[in-house]
């Protein structure tokens, strides 16, 4: 009897791993808040503001030029070197446009998504 109970829970730590939903653990990414319509060259060559801002169509700094572009239809973003992940949770993501974060979420590599569920200003 004490066997197959030691059994049963040693197959129960086995199996319920492999039944968690996928794309769950959280990871930190760590970029600037920016927009889809820089970011992803939909307005800019250099996929940064320093364009729209030397233009000053958009904005003065890149915070002002975000904010303008989500506006007009974009989306936040981060934007880690030459990487453009989209923010699922599209909420409380103005307050950090332009600055240097970290976000922890789930990543989807099928959508290049993060599911945020934390941003934090972190140091240049």
């Amino acid at each position: 009897m004490k066997q197959t109970t030691a059994l049963y829970i040693g197959l129960v730590f086995l199996i319920l791993p492999a039944l968690a939903p996928a794309g769950t653990a959280k990871n930190v990414f760590r970029g600037e808040i920016s927009d889809t319509q820089c970011a992803m060259n939909v307005h800019s060559l250099s996929r940064s503001h320093e364009e729209m801002i030397a233009k000053q169509t958009m904005g003065t700094d890149p915070a002002s030029c975000a904010k303008a572009c989500v506006r007009r239809g974009g989306e936040w973003v981060l934007r880690s070197g030459d990487k453009v992940y989209r923010l699922r949770n599209q909420t409380h993501v103005e307050e950090f446009a332009g600055k240097k974060v970290r976000v922890l979420g789930s990543f989807d590599p099928s959508s290049n998504t993060i599911d945020n569920s934390s941003i934090e200003e972190s140091n240049p």
